[in-house]
């Protein structure tokens, strides 16, 4: 069943989770449990930060077509511009730029191409960039904490040489939108088609143009747009950690026919080397999922139409 109706998910206050609050541990709880998204509020951040960040983004894609096409990732970069990418082997209605903290490792050794034309460009992502691996890591613990397991017991994944990086999405006006009425539309564009996310937290920045989309009760709610909050959601990897009790949700994002929408996502990813496996006490329902080989068949999904995209059901025991 589909709906285009905005409900309100969860909201949870980072300020009460770096304090450990019992009761805001709980709520963080439930809504993994239940939704895999809230939504992050009273963040102290920087006044200001996110608009300069939204402006940057805009100047960026607003840019000529070659001038962007110059800037293109390939097959043996990851980092850049993209237009063709495909979920589902569809190809979305979007472009985007992906950027990392330059690090060269056996995994990646790759750069971020950076435009020259806008000098500021690399210094205003690199610091969002920061701030959203910090408040990830805070996140992460408050997620252990919540299944009340050990909170530092992931850290070392995400501290040094982790794969984290951050995808700016620009969703162009879209003369044949999919019909938002429809679960899973066969005719139209859809600016991203339905996926969970392949890491372990996503930290979501959106304009003021609602579009996403998650999948709650067989039904596609609308997750609206509020100032001073940010749109978190779980992927695979907490998935398999909390061993089914938390599960990566289902999400798209409409395509739209008036206006232009701008959204910046932070992958928080572990290093490539990382082995996942189920840390409860229970009998594990996964194998154990190396992140570099789950992570690189995804990629190549995105990048080209190679059949049936790996899931992390394929590591079902």
């Amino acid at each position: 069943m589909a709906s285009d109706s905005m409900k309100q998910i969860p909201s949870i206050s980072l300020r009460e989770l770096k304090t450990n609050n019992s009761e805001t541990i709980e709520s963080l709880a439930d809504a993994c449990r239940y939704w895999g998204f809230f939504r992050l509020v009273e963040l102290d951040l920087e006044k200001g930060v996110t608009d300069k960040l939204l402006a940057a983004m805009k100047v960026f894609f607003e840019l000529p077509h070659e001038e962007k096409k110059q800037l293109s990732r390939t097959e043996k970069n990851s980092w850049g511009y993209f237009d063709k990418e495909l979920t589902k082997n569809k190809q979305d209605w979007k472009e985007i730029f992906d950027l990392s903290v330059d690090q060269t490792g056996p995994h990646d050794q790759s750069q971020t191409p950076w435009p020259e034309k806008l000098p500021a460009f690399r210094d205003t992502m690199l610091q969002w960039h920061h701030l959203c691996e910090t408040l990830s890591l805070t996140l992460l613990e408050s997620i252990m904490q919540s299944l009340r397991l050990p909170e530092t017991s992931l850290a070392q994944h995400f501290t040094h040489d982790n794969s984290s990086f951050l995808r700016l999405n620009h969703y162009p006006v879209c003369e044949t939108p999919a019909a938002p009425e429809e679960d899973f539309p066969t005719e139209g564009h859809l600016g991203i088609y339905h996926h969970t996310d392949a890491g372990a937290v996503t930290v979501l920045l959106q304009d003021e143009v609602s579009g996403l989309q998650v999948r709650h009760n067989d039904t596609w709610t609308t997750i609206a747009n509020e100032n001073d909050s940010l749109i978190i959601n779980v992927g695979d990897l907490v998935q398999v950690w909390s061993n089914d009790r938390y599960k990566a949700p289902l999400h798209r994002v409409l395509a739209n026919r008036q206006q232009d929408r701008f959204s910046a996502a932070f992958f928080m990813n572990p290093g490539f080397s990382t082995h996942c496996v189920p840390q409860t006490n229970d009998r594990p329902l996964y194998r154990p999922v190396n992140w570099g080989e789950f992570r690189s068949a995804r990629s190549a999904g995105d990048y080209a139409n190679i059949g049936d995209e790996i899931q992390i059901s394929d590591y079902r025991i």
